[in-house]
């Protein structure tokens, strides 16, 4: 079922919410981790069906050159923050000033990370918020940036941010911006695995091919962070 966005100019922060429903298993056997991976703290995790700024959420990155699955923050603070809270203002980056904002850059460089994702939310102007995903229903992944902040205490705190690009025509319906959203093939350019210029990383966060995209309303319950049921993405009646 797929819908057209309602025109709108809502410019602010976008991908605030997004989802995750795919089970452990999926998981592993999607990002090609090993059978080691299988069995893991995480593998009873639940789907998630409404994921906020400052909750916990798996990322795939690269460590010692293997890949693995760490839960990190929402909203990256940078090694340099003072305060923790900066991150609720960090949930997302803009990919074309990444590479040089102090504090993205450095993450930007050497923490390059796959937010696990199958569909986000957004609030066009005067309508009902939508639930947008991908037509053949596959799950996909954000481009992301991770970091580590050390606490007063001395423990660490890992947090991610999800990168935006310009909006395709089917997001500029609602948004001047939209996720990066990566195609499978280019997975391992962007953790590392394969060396890349960073014109070549650029490249990559282009927009994602509109034609591939649908969307649908969903309840304005969505809204309300404590609210994390399947019925947040089950079509609604149009506006």
């Amino acid at each position: 079922m797929g819908h057209e966005l309602s025109k709108g100019t809502h410019l602010e922060t976008m991908c605030g919410r997004f989802t995750n429903r795919l089970t452990w298993p999926e998981i592993v056997q999607l990002y090609r981790l090993t059978d080691k991976w299988l069995v893991s703290p995480h593998s009873n995790s639940p789907a998630r069906y409404n994921i906020a700024p400052t909750q916990t959420a798996p990322v795939m990155r690269l460590m010692d050159g293997e890949r693995e699955i760490a839960m990190l923050r929402w909203g990256l603070v940078p090694s340099w923050a003072k305060d923790i809270k900066i991150g609720s203002k960090m949930i997302n980056a803009r990919s074309e000033e990444a590479a040089f904002k102090p504090s993205f850059r450095a993450a930007w460089k050497s923490r390059r990370c796959l937010v696990i994702a199958d569909g986000f939310y957004e609030w066009p102007e005067k309508s009902k918020p939508r639930f947008i995903t991908l037509k053949d229903g596959e799950p996909f992944a954000f481009a992301g940036l991770w970091e580590t902040w050390k606490q007063e205490d001395g423990r660490t705190v890992e947090t991610f941010t999800i990168l935006t690009t310009s909006a395709n025509e089917f997001m500029a319906q609602v948004h001047d911006r939209m996720p990066v959203i990566l195609a499978e093939a280019d997975w391992s350019k962007w953790l590392g695995e394969i060396p890349v210029t960073q014109d070549e990383l650029q490249a990559l966060c282009s927009p994602f091919p509109s034609e591939r995209m649908t969307c649908w309303p969903v309840d304005k319950a969505v809204g309300n962070v404590k609210n994390d049921e399947p019925y947040l993405v089950e079509a609604i009646a149009s506006d």
